[in-house]
């Protein structure tokens, strides 16, 4: 069989540099990678998700068809891997979330919120139905090198609130695939609970939400550490 593709989501919160360093990584060891940028303009109408579907399915174009699919969700992208597999037709060799949501059928991105108050919150931030995007001052201290973090706030666009109260389908059967989970942050606490009751290997790097541009060496060391767990076999990406 041949080597998987690792295809990096990212939240639409933010912007596909999120997966930038790490996918420049995993280039520069030989293995496959895309990186889809998901796009989701105020004036576009929803279903949203689908949108996201159909911007994974645009990186995929031209990608030999034989190649497994190795899916990783970042954030609230995490949610949107069943339906970019349903949508691919491929085989998946497996599902990596990374600080990340798992996914409920017909649940919305504000759904994960256990507690009610934080889902109002959530929405009370939000002006003229848009979210607000992060500023630089924000992210100081969660990507401090000055230079990535402003590349990376360029990427930020206001989002629709309606992005995150639609409901994302979990096309059956799922999981279909073998799953790992990578904790960075205390928010996601419960979704690694969750990975584990499913027997899922389980890897914490205490750190902030957004480790992956802090330090991608070590976050591509542990994604390849949970693909080594799970069994998948990467033996032929230099080949």
């Amino acid at each position: 069989m041949s080597a998987p593709v690792f295809v990096l989501v990212h939240s639409p919160l933010v912007g596909p540099l999120t997966w930038g360093p790490v996918a420049a990584e995993l280039h520069g060891r030989g293995y496959p990678v895309v990186v889809p940028a998901l796009r989701a303009g105020e004036t576009a109408g929803p279903p949203y998700w689908r949108q996201h579907v159909t911007a994974a399915m645009a990186a995929l174009d031209g990608l030999d068809a034989t190649w497994p699919l190795v899916l990783v969700g970042h954030s609230g992208g995490g949610v949107l891997l069943p339906a970019i597999a349903a949508a691919a037709g491929r085989p998946v060799a497996a599902y990596l979330f990374v600080d990340a949501d798992l996914p409920h059928d017909g649940r919305s991105r504000l759904g994960r919120f256990a507690d009610a108050a934080d889902a109002d919150a959530f929405r009370a931030a939000a002006t003229g139905g848009l979210i607000p995007t992060w500023t630089e001052d924000d992210l100081a201290k969660v990507i401090p090198d000055f230079g990535l973090r402003s590349a990376f706030v360029a990427e930020l666009r206001p989002l629709p609130l309606a992005v995150y109260e639609e409901p994302i389908p979990v096309p059956a059967p799922w999981p279909d695939a073998p799953g790992g989970y990578l904790q960075f942050s205390a928010p996601y606490d419960t979704a690694a609970a969750e990975a584990r009751t499913l027997g899922w290997p389980l890897l914490a790097m205490p750190s902030g939400h957004f480790q992956m541009l802090v330090d991608p060496a070590g976050v591509t060391d542990a994604l390849l550490d949970l693909l080594a767990r799970l069994g998948v076999s990467l033996a032929d990406a230099d080949a």
